[in-house]
């Protein structure tokens, strides 16, 4: 009797056939000795079947860092979308929230109109304003969290101190440190997902002797809750978004300001102004508000009793600001029009202070750097206790600071806006199937796949990553979105017998290639120092996504596999998930004729 094998090659060996044939002696011996030595040679036995059916989900764990608005949603996305998964999230901070919970400066509000900076599925229809203060916001995040079994899966006061992957087990160990206790342990984990977030590293300026200054040190995303400026003398560094909301709500209590400035930004008029202007009029002038932009009561009862109206008002705005993008498109009518009215209005609310003036408007393209509402801020610097100061801070001292001019300017408080880390690499080692993303982001410019994954890091998911649109308009709604996306790829990982997936580095090198050559167009690329070129002058744009809202939602709406690399649960055959040619849709009770519709 002979005996046939069939053997499925997994690797290209030309010099082995792929069947051969012995004799009645031996059977048994001779089919495991022949089986273990072509396994070793890139083949394997005869493909069975699965006795599964098709869409089973195997088990799974996933650790998310960070409970700021991308922590929270993806729990949320997580538990509608999976089965058969557990996940913790861990967080640094001693409640949620993220930017929302660590800014508390005086005057943080949010300038997206608060009934767009929320999510989908959870609307507050009692904001009290247009713009939200910061610590609404964090009210708001922290309502969604109240839930009993989201608050048993976030770990707070926990730091992760690194995560590094393991290819034998086609997984994450993640080293943790409790902030309470002291006490470091491992975690381990299918998928890793990191919504630490951009603007949440937070950093003291690069000034000698800045810790020499022996009165208040306060920075705007550490501030100190206890510190009483009325009646001092106060030096705020910084013009961006925090800087330009601090120095107004200080300026009426305080007996000096004096404002450093690195270079000018562009200030445009309140957003409430310019929606009026719009084509959101028509639904505006039926908002009852008062002077300040505060919903008044029969208002807020208006939203929560009269859905169309709230739906109809809601998309107005939301329509208007996915409008912007086409101001940032440089040697445009539309961005050389922007420019001259954001510059008139500048000037006029200045006061027409040629002095003031030259310091402050740039001459940069609209957009270079953050396009900030002006909230009092340019009015607030025309006041008689206020100064404005370019010159560079060369040292401070116990009692001020000495600028390039030599001057010393004595105070009783130094207030740093002077913003975050923004270079994207982790804040702790994240150690792949290539080295530390740490090293690599920091020889090479950060680069991912749609913002969202890394090449050579399997398993591994970024929220508002490499350009992310992080400068078009609510977070909370591309967090949806990114979160929807990433959750449709863990879920075909679950049913699809892949135990570790990644984007090809050609794929991320040419979505960079893309970037690099659109980037131009733009305002963000022009020569002005900003986070968007991770602090600097001239460097690539690495925060911003290279096209508009609408661009970025269109792009993720259908995933593409052929950007991707796979490892799958069996050397035998990619298509195994299909199991025994039953469906689970024919066996977990649901409809088996969805397919037809009226």
């Amino acid at each position: 009797m002979l005996i046939e094998f069939h053997l499925t090659p997994v690797l290209p060996l030309k010099d082995i056939p792929r069947f051969v044939t012995f004799s009645e002696p031996a059977q048994t011996n001779l089919e495991r000795h022949v089986s273990l030595a072509f396994e070793d040679a890139g083949y394997h036995r005869r493909y069975t079947v699965r006795e599964e059916p098709l869409g089973t989900v195997r088990p799974i764990r996933i650790i998310t860092i960070g409970a700021g608005a991308s922590g929270i949603n993806i729990l949320k996305t997580l538990d509608q979308e999976l089965t058969n998964f557990d996940c913790v999230v861990y967080e640094k901070n001693s409640r949620v929230g993220g930017t929302w919970f660590e800014n508390r400066y005086p005057g943080c509000q949010c300038d997206i109109p608060s009934h767009n900076y929320q999510f989908s599925y959870q609307p507050n229809y009692a904001w009290s304003s247009f713009f939200s203060p910061a610590r609404e916001i964090e009210e708001y995040l922290c309502s969604i969290c109240e839930d009993a079994s989201m608050k048993e899966r976030i770990r707070l006061e926990h730091e992760v101190l690194g995560a590094f992957w393991n290819e034998d087990t086609a997984s994450w160990r993640v080293q943790i440190r409790s902030l309470r206790t002291g006490v470091e342990f491992e975690d381990h984990c299918d998928f890793l997902l990191n919504a630490s977030g951009i603007l949440n590293n937070w950093q003291w300026p690069d000034i000698p002797g800045l810790h020499d200054f022996a009165g208040s040190l306060l920075h705007s995303a550490k501030w100190d809750e206890t510190f009483e400026w009325a009646g001092k003398r106060v030096a705020v560094i910084g013009n961006g978004s925090s800087g330009v909301q601090i120095v107004p709500a200080m300026q009426e209590s305080v007996r000096e300001l004096v404002h450093f400035i690195r270079e000018p930004t562009w200030m445009v008029p309140p957003q409430l102004q310019s929606l009026s202007l719009s084509k959101a009029s028509d639904i505006l002038s039926q908002i009852q508000m008062d002077e300040k932009g505060r919903f008044l009561p029969e208002q807020i009862q208006r939203f929560k009793l009269d859905p169309d109206f709230y739906l109809s008002f809601i998309k107005a705005v939301e329509e208007q600001v996915n409008n912007n993008f086409s101001i940032v498109l440089k040697d445009t009518t539309n961005h050389r029009n922007a420019r001259e009215l954001v510059t008139h209005y500048m000037k006029s609310s200045l006061g027409d202070n040629e002095e003031l003036i030259k310091l402050l408007v740039p001459d940069f393209p609209l957009g270079c750097r953050r396009m900030t509402p002006d909230i009092g801020y340019l009015a607030s610097l025309t006041k008689d206790n206020v100064r404005v100061v370019s010159d560079k801070i060369v040292v401070i001292n116990e009692t001020g600071l000495v600028t390039s001019s030599g001057e010393t300017i004595a105070v009783d408080a130094i207030v740093c806006a002077t913003g975050f880390n923004v270079s994207f690499r982790p804040r702790f080692p994240l150690v792949g199937r290539k080295g530390n993303l740490q090293d690599i982001w920091t020889e090479t410019h950060p680069s991912a796949y749609m913002s969202c994954a890394v090449p050579d890091f399997p398993n591994y998911f970024v929220f508002l990553g490499p350009n992310a649109p992080i400068g078009h308009g609510s977070v909370f709604t591309i967090v949806e979105l990114i979160s929807k996306y990433v959750t449709d790829i863990i879920k075909k990982c679950q049913t699809q017998q892949i135990r570790a997936i990644s984007p090809s580095r050609a794929a991320v090198d040419e979505f960079a290639e893309h970037i690099a050559t659109f980037m131009p167009r733009t305002a963000w690329a022009g020569p002005c120092a900003s986070w968007f070129k991770a602090g600097t002058r001239d460097g690539p744009v690495t925060a911003l996504h290279p096209g508009s809202r609408i661009h970025f939602f269109h792009m993720l709406e259908h995933f593409r596999g052929e950007d991707w690399e796979y490892v799958y649960s069996t050397k035998t055959n990619r298509f195994s998930y299909l199991g025994n040619g039953v469906s689970l849709k024919e066996l977990d009770g649901s409809d088996t004729t969805w397919y037809l519709r009226a």
